[in-house]
């Protein structure tokens, strides 16, 4: 059911399992897909949609919202489910779901509420609209989970998906790619990917042009460095705004958000919310309480970056 998805190997077989269910018994659980931007969450949410069936056999439709233009209510009553999904058999998926406005998440609630029957109706100014969740599905899929209402997501199945490994990574650049990558530098190219498959495939796109460039045959470690001169990719797939917060930090033992806000003119949100997060997760700055620090991998490797 989900070749086209690389990796999440038991993520794949627990949305098997819904779909078997839902050939059974007719009903999918509404389910809510969370994970990093550019982890797939959005393709596997459609692969599944894709799966579910009509009353006749056939696949249903897929109605995909982005939250973001989610203005109130009214307009999402009157707009898309008195259009679109009123007396239809349709899948929805609400991308960005953390956006969902307040009031739609207020009215989702009573759609969604749960009942040996699998069916709802609401009620909004003049229309009541009939939900049976034998014809209708519910997809959610976000990056920031808490942002959802909680009692919303108490109606939803959490599918996590899994990080993607270095093999993952290489299997989908190699696949994306129009000539063959040696291991030793595929495994260089896996590093700098941030696990991130939208970027595995970016980078596909990248060697692939710089192949053909060079009139080359193949992709081979020795390429490596002149393709990261050109393309300025930086070793674990660092941004330069990163490096610069590690050389910030290096330039004195602990240092406060502020003073790293005010040096390197990024808001405290974004060094919070962007760059801490990454570099804390290679491990190369701690932060505590009383301020940031380089640690002993943070120096090592701004010292291979000046070699």
């Amino acid at each position: 059911m989900f070749d086209n998805i690389i990796g999440q190997e038991k993520i794949k077989k627990r949305l098997e399992f819904f779909v078997q269910g839902q050939e059974s018994t007719g009903v999918s659980p509404h389910v809510l897909f969370v994970a990093p931007k550019g982890s797939g969450k959005t393709l596997i949410a459609e692969t599944y949609a894709s799966c579910l069936r009509d009353s006749d056999g056939k696949r249903r439709k897929l109605l995909t919202l982005n939250c973001a233009s989610l203005l109130k209510l009214k307009q999402f009553v009157n707009d898309f489910l008195v259009s679109h999904v009123q007396d239809k058999e349709v899948t929805i998926l609400f991308d960005e779901a953390s956006e969902i406005p307040k009031d739609v998440s207020m009215g989702l609630l009573t759609i969604l509420n749960p009942n040996r029957e699998n069916k709802t109706s609401f009620s909004y100014g003049d229309f009541t609209i009939d939900f049976d969740f034998r014809k209708v599905t519910f997809l959610f899929a976000t990056t920031e989970a808490h942002r959802i209402f909680h009692a919303l997501t108490d109606r939803l199945e959490r599918v996590d998906l899994e990080e993607y490994s270095l093999q993952d990574l290489s299997t989908i650049v190699q696949k994306n790619t129009i000539a063959a990558i040696d291991s030793e530098a595929m495994l260089e190219i896996a590093k700098v990917l941030r696990g991130n498959a939208r970027q595995a495939i970016r980078m596909a796109g990248h060697l692939s042009s710089y192949i053909s460039a060079t009139n080359k045959d193949a992709f081979n470690i020795d390429d490596w460095p002149d393709f990261c001169v050109k393309t300025a990719t930086n070793s674990l797939g660092l941004s330069h705004q990163e490096i610069k917060v590690l050389k910030c930090l290096a330039e004195r033992s602990e240092t406060t958000l502020t003073t790293l806000s005010a040096k390197t003119s990024m808001t405290r949100q974004t060094l919070q919310r962007d760059t801490e997060s990454y570099l804390q997760k290679l491990n190369l700055m701690d932060v505590s309480p009383t301020g940031r620090r380089l640690t002993h991998l943070g120096r090592a490797y701004l010292t291979a970056l000046s070699k």
